[in-house]
């Protein structure tokens, strides 16, 4: 048990398990149902998805346990707990700012995220209404092409989802947080058995099995290399501040190292899942694997299209892809509200709409970079490419580099042992060796390589 005495003034989750659901629910997002199976089909599926286990070992799994450890000992907003932390520590107070980067880069992903979750709301709406019954693929291409160029909709629907985030982070840990993951996480999960086991009915299920989990090592490439590293990083939601003040809620007595596992395993399940339960419906429909972004909002509704009960499915497929995205938002914004109420001694509800409000607006530029905006670019890229570059290319590795760096060497071993309370002295000092050279190493790459786009972009 944790000899940490202080505790978090925005209260206490109620037990482990409710505190792995919600970990789970905040690193369980669009990344996993939409971007993890797209880049698995674009790198060559079975080998892929060995690299990027892997990484979730050696990068995500040690990162994850740091990050959980800071947020419950400092028992604040990450700012307020880097603050704290250096000062006991005997380190510089300029650590704060590790603090501030992941409380901006939860504030300008959700400011994105939002209006990429409201196009998941647009297609239940789309699919449930039978848009897409019979549909050709020109059809369901122009559907997502005036979706794009239609701000007021874009609008409306990222309105709408900036709305519920901010509701349900408006009631605090238990009346809130706690309270919708208890609710999205097993509704979440029984969706996607229900669309495996129709994966398994309806779709070409041996070979899309067989392309995901066959390696075939001659589909690597570096930068598939880096794009696992990268990807097993960021569906993880660190270094954005989430999982650090998530862990400042967690209580004393809980095992931070088997929870953070727990988190890890459920979150990498998921993403698995639903790459066995989109990939037979791509196969049996002839569609291609390596469809890109694609895949879910213009392949998948093609298929579903033309499946007996696939409106039914399809609805509820992107039904699950707005559970996700709901229970990752609410986490990328209460950093910020955390740091509001701490410091400017207002109220929860109040910090609630002044962070939605914020997020709202500049959520507005990414709505207009798909239309009135799109020919209005900065180094090549529109508002939303640029905002999206800069969070998951530099702002992710940055903050997942200096979290390794000050756990694994500014923080004394003793503070370590008394936060961890672990009675297994070779799998923590098996995590404090990954922490201080493998994972900054394996994080500097990831960063030198965007760093490196970044330099070809500029010249």
């Amino acid at each position: 048990m944790s000899d940490n005495p202080r505790s978090s003034i925005h209260g206490q989750w109620s037990s482990r398990w409710v505190f792995v659901l919600a970990a789970t629910g905040s690193a369980v997002g669009l990344g996993n149902i939409w971007k993890f199976p797209y880049i698995a089909g674009e790198n060559g599926g079975g080998a892929f998805v060995l690299v990027y286990l892997l990484c979730i070992v050696v990068v995500g799994l040690p990162v994850m346990i740091a990050e959980i450890m800071l947020g419950r000992r400092g028992r604040q907003s990450p700012i307020n707990t880097m603050k704290v932390l250096s000062r006991e520590e005997g380190r510089s107070p300029l650590w704060q700012l590790l603090g501030w980067l992941g409380v901006l880069a939860g504030f300008l992903i959700l400011s994105y995220y939002s209006v990429i979750a409201g196009w998941a709301i647009n297609y239940v709406v789309e699919m449930a209404s039978g848009t897409f019954s019979g549909t050709s693929a020109g059809q369901v291409q122009t559907v997502f092409d005036e979706l794009l160029a239609d701000p007021l909709k874009l609008t409306m629907w990222h309105t709408l989802f900036i709305i519920a985030t901010m509701v349900v982070v408006a009631r605090g840990v238990r009346g809130g947080l706690e309270k919708a993951v208890m609710f999205l996480m097993p509704a979440l999960f029984v969706i996607l058995i229900i669309l495996l086991a129709y994966a398994m009915n309806n779709g070409a299920f041996m070979e899309g099995l067989a392309f995901l989990f066959t390696p075939d090592f001659s589909a690597i490439t570096g930068k598939g290399v880096l794009i696992a590293m990268g990807h097993a990083f960021f569906t993880l939601s660190l270094g954005m501040g989430a999982i650090m003040i998530y862990g400042s809620y967690m209580r004393s007595q809980d095992s931070i190292a088997r929870t953070a596992i727990m988190i890890v395993v459920a979150d990498t399940m998921v993403a698995l899942v639903a790459g066995m339960a989109i990939f037979p419906i791509v196969f049996a429909n002839g569609l291609e694997p390596g469809a890109g972004p694609g895949l879910v909002f213009q392949t998948l509704p093609l298929a579903f299209g033309q499946m007996s009960g696939g409106l039914f499915f399809g609805t509820l497929f992107f039904i699950l892809l707005c559970f996700a995205a709901w229970s990752s938002s609410i986490s990328l914004i209460e950093p910020a509200v955390t740091w509001l109420v701490e410091n400017r001694n207002i109220k929860r509800v109040t910090a609630s709409i002044v962070c939605g409000v914020a997020t709202w607006g500049l959520g507005m530029g990414t709505v207009l970079s798909f239309n009135l905006w799109a020919e209005v670019k900065l180094f090549d890229m529109t508002f939303f490419d640029l905002l999206d570059f800069l969070t998951a290319n530099i702002m992710l590795p940055l903050g997942g580099l200096l979290i390794a760096i000050f756990a694994g060497w500014a923080m004394s071993h003793k503070s370590k042992e008394n936060e961890m309370a672990t009675r297994h002295v070779f799998a923590f000092n098996g995590w404090n060796f990954l922490l201080r050279y493998v994972t900054p190493l394996a994080v500097m790459v990831v960063f030198l390589q965007s760093t490196g786009l970044l330099a070809k972009m500029t010249g």
